[in-house]
């Protein structure tokens, strides 16, 4: 097998990898819920592993979310929106992201739609204390951030059998952390206890826009040092695959989507106090993912507070990490995290120094090239000592005709009189793979390249090339390739990996522009490294040798 074989045979390997995860995330029917018994608390409460009671409350139908009065909160880079009916954040607008599916529109992480629902929500689990279906007061209409105003707090109020519980919300400028704090004052004549939790609650759809040939996970996440980073799959748990609760003395749990993710964290990244994990089906292809906190309890005329923080915003690896331990592993690196982190940084340090993107994806290319240059040459010369075989090696063909054996032993005597190993060109080129596909991963996660222009048409190289210019470019020096390449004897081989460019080309209009960028810019320094090697070994006079 070729060098040009062999890179066509694992790229086409590659995407028909791609093909098929999509197409299995895409096609799988969703179980439907495991049948419960019925239990007088809503299912949509968690109930901690320790026995505490429950609240009695009507469950809700599946897919709808009762309206209260609504606060605006407006912040320099997000927009939320507060509903009374248990103090949930039903919307979050993050102002500087454009929609897949509709760039006119700014990206909604959190939303109120039929089918669609996504919220962040939060309560007590114990008697006398308010949970997320609780009415709330507040203050409605909008409350926005002003010029030199650096944080801006909403609070809202619920009593329940005496106990006054004052839910705040802080919000910051410039970030997309917001703190909650539950206040607990006890007016009544009888202690109270309860844990406090926090959740949110997703459909199972993946974010719309996305194109199905570039497979990204949705779903829940959870960290623990003991357990460090998990994925949980939404059907998993419609199945009841999944434990339903998981205890940890520290960590975080939150639902990641491509490119973003949303995420509670306590309030002290260093709080060793014990947690509970969950994650569970509520009907109507919904999911909730959360935690449980230790129980708080108040006695008679005390106040007591928990307070704890909502990331929900971009996937910034950096920031992530400064925020909790294993954050950063949101960002989903595929196998070749080891090799695609030191690349991601290497970027962005490139950016830094260019101040584009696209031509820091170009100057990445040309580092990586230079780095496995004596690696490519090896292979190049392999394939240029073939090519100029190839009169040779299609005269034995004619000559022994069907008869495989004699041809075989007749190749290999014309491989060692001309000290040519055919397979010498596929090593270099398998060392390569691991770090081609972490790049690969690398220009798919990263949310830095997210409506990043790089020059003239490309104004978001996370996104195809709207005039499919770049794939058909590509095309080209994929054609240029296989003419420096030696021919394949047999005439179907030839055919094929003649109309291999046509096929890549056409996976590569769903392909990213910075995807297409590199590997455009990877096969224009290929070009020029195979013709500069093939006009040595031909000057050099390998393969002339007459029989």
């Amino acid at each position: 097998m070729d060098t040009q074989r062999l890179i066509a045979f694992i790229v086409f390997s590659f995407s028909l990898l791609l093909l098929w995860n999509a197409w299995q995330d895409y096609s799988a029917p969703k179980a439907p819920t495991p049948e419960v018994a019925v239990q007088p608390a809503d299912p949509a409460v968690p109930t901690p592993s320790l026995p505490t009671p429950a609240p009695v409350v009507e469950p809700a139908v599946p897919g709808e979310a009762v309206m209260g009065a609504r606060a605006l909160v407006r912040t320099d880079v997000l927009t939320a929106v507060i509903d009374a009916n248990g103090g949930d954040i039903r919307e979050l607008v993050l102002g500087a992201y454009r929609r897949n599916d509709d760039r006119t529109q700014p990206m909604k992480l959190f939303e109120e739609r039929a089918g669609r629902n996504y919220f962040a929500q939060s309560g007590f689990i114990g008697e006398g204390l308010p949970n997320h279906k609780t009415l709330f007061e507040l203050v409605p209409g909008e409350h926005e951030l002003q010029p030199g105003q650096d944080e801006l707090k909403l609070a809202l109020k619920a009593t329940v059998d005496g106990a006054e519980v004052v839910k705040t919300y802080t919000f910051r400028r410039g970030s997309y952390v917001i703190g909650v704090e539950q206040t607990v004052r006890n007016a009544g004549a009888t202690p109270v206890e309860g844990h406090p939790y926090y959740q949110l609650l997703r459909h199972g759809k993946a974010p719309e826009g996305e194109s199905a040939l570039m497979y990204t996970f949705t779903g829940p996440a959870v960290y623990t040092e003991a357990g460090k980073f998990q994925k949980v799959d939404f059907g998993d748990i419609a199945k009841g695959k999944q434990d339903h609760a998981r205890q940890a003395q520290d960590g975080w749990i939150g639902l990641v989507q491509h490119h973003f993710v949303a995420t509670w964290l306590t309030q002290d990244p260093a709080d060793a106090s014990r947690r509970e994990f969950y994650t569970r089906a509520v009907g109507g292809d919904e999911y909730t993912a959360g935690m449980i906190l230790p129980a708080i309890k108040v006695a008679p005329g005390e106040t007591r507070s928990v307070a704890t923080r909502l990331y929900a915003g971009p996937q910034e690896q950096e920031k992530l990490k400064a925020l909790a331990p294993g954050l950063e592993h949101v960002v989903d690196y595929g196998i070749f995290t080891v090799l695609a982190y030191p690349l991601f940084v290497l970027l962005n340090w490139l950016e830094n120094l260019v101040g584009n993107w696209g031509w820091a994806i170009v100057l990445l290319t040309v580092l990586i090239k230079l780095a496995f240059y004596p690696l490519s040459a090896a292979s190049y010369k392999s394939m240029a000592q073939m090519r100029k075989l190839a009169p040779r090696l299609q005269s034995l063909k004619e000559k022994f005709g069907d008869d495989r054996q004699k041809l075989h032993e007749a190749m290999m005597k014309i491989y060692q009189e001309e000290k040519i190993n055919p397979l010498g060109g596929c090593l270099p080129i398998l060392v390569q793979i691991p770090v081609f596909i972490a790049l690969y991963w690398v220009l798919l996660g990263a949310v830095e390249l997210r409506q990043a222009p790089w020059a003239l048409w490309i104004h978001d190289l996370s996104s195809p090339d709207p005039y499919y210019i770049l794939p058909l470019v590509m095309a080209a020096t994929m054609f240029i390739q296989q003419k420096l390449s030696p021919t394949p004897p047999d005439p179907v081989q030839a055919k094929v990996m003649m109309i291999m460019p046509l096929v890549f080309s056409v996976f590569f209009f769903f392909f990213p522009a910075g995807l297409v960028l590199y590997w455009l810019v990877n096969n224009v320094l290929s070009i020029l490294q195979q013709w500069r090697i093939n006009t040595v070994i031909e000057r050099a006079g390998h393969g002339t040798r007459k029989r």
